[in-house]
């Protein structure tokens, strides 16, 4: 920690973008609202991330290939120069203050690594990760809803915006570089609170969120997201020793596949066939980098041309 307390002079923002053009100038204007300096990975948009970006002074990084999401953030992570790193999605807007909430939570809880928002859904709704699959502690087996008043140390936060000392994050190496898309959060969490560092939910740093908004929508993208959703699931269970019932939820899968057939419900035949290729491509010992033709180590992102 510095001699002095932390100002936004020691924060970055890194922002992730894959199509992400509808929703990235309302999250660039709201950062620059508060004074942050900001890191764009672009994983090889093909609409107008990068212009969007440079048009708001933010610093560019562009890959050629899409990496997926937590191996581009680590990437902007590296790349920053503050001991503070703010991880955005491009369709989450911070509230006013927001920011300086946070820094009022981070130069008062010194052992904690990691901070999250209380974060707004569309329609008001309050979301509060209440259960993850890798928490080792407050499981809430039965999934009930609750709602933090005030701060409060966590098991896990989501990633959808997370304020992580830049340090740690980089001892521990990242999010982890198997994963391509989902789980990279969850896994990020229990590494850190293994590593002996607190989690906290920051209660007055409000953010809003479009859940699903970063990427535009487009033939096939909910399959693969499903695709990679199983797949992670399975990952990190194995990583983790945690029990998952592949066979069973195959099962249910392959029912839920046959009534969308039957009722010829497209949507819901690309979510249930994205999550049986998942599953299986575990199964065969196909990785999720396999699928997206990556190598394990992802490549060093440049400046845009």
């Amino acid at each position: 920690m510095p001699t002095s307390p932390y100002t936004t002079r020691h924060l970055t923002a890194i922002i992730t973008t894959y199509d992400s053009a509808a929703v990235l100038p309302a999250c660039l204007q709201a950062l620059k609202e508060q004074n942050i300096a900001v890191i764009v990975v672009d994983n090889a948009s093909s609409d107008d991330c990068v212009e969007i970006a440079e048009s708001f002074a933010a610093r560019v990084l562009v890959n050629s290939k899409n990496q997926g999401f937590g191996r581009a953030m680590t990437q902007g992570v590296q790349a920053a120069e503050t001991p503070l790193v703010l991880l955005v999605n491009p369709d989450l807007v911070l509230a006013e203050g927001a920011v300086a909430a946070f820094l009022v939570a981070v130069n008062r809880y010194h052992d904690a690594a990691m901070f999250g928002p209380r974060i707004i859904e569309e329609g008001g709704r309050i979301f509060f990760p209440n259960h993850s699959l890798l928490a080792k502690f407050l499981k809430n087996d039965k999934r009930k809803e609750w709602k933090p008043s005030g701060d409060c140390c966590v098991p896990f936060l989501s990633g959808a915006c997370m304020l992580i000392r830049r340090d740690v994050m980089l001892e521990l190496g990242g999010f982890d570089p198997h994963i391509f898309l989902f789980y990279e959060d969850d896994d990020l969490c229990r590494r850190i609170t293994d590593a002996g560092h607190a989690l906290v939910h920051v209660d007055r740093a409000l953010v809003r969120h479009a859940r699903g908004g970063s990427s535009s929508p487009k033939a096939g993208r909910v399959f693969k997201a499903r695709f990679h959703l199983a797949w992670s699931r399975q990952y990190v269970a194995r990583k983790w020793e945690i029990e998952a019932p592949t066979l069973a939820i195959l099962c249910i899968q392959y029912a839920k596949l046959a009534a969308a057939t039957l009722l010829g419900n497209a949507k819901r035949k690309e979510r249930h066939g994205g999550t049986i290729a998942g599953i299986r491509a575990f199964r065969d010992d196909i990785t999720a980098l396999d699928t997206e033709s990556l190598p394990l180590e992802p490549e060093i992102p440049q400046p845009p041309h």
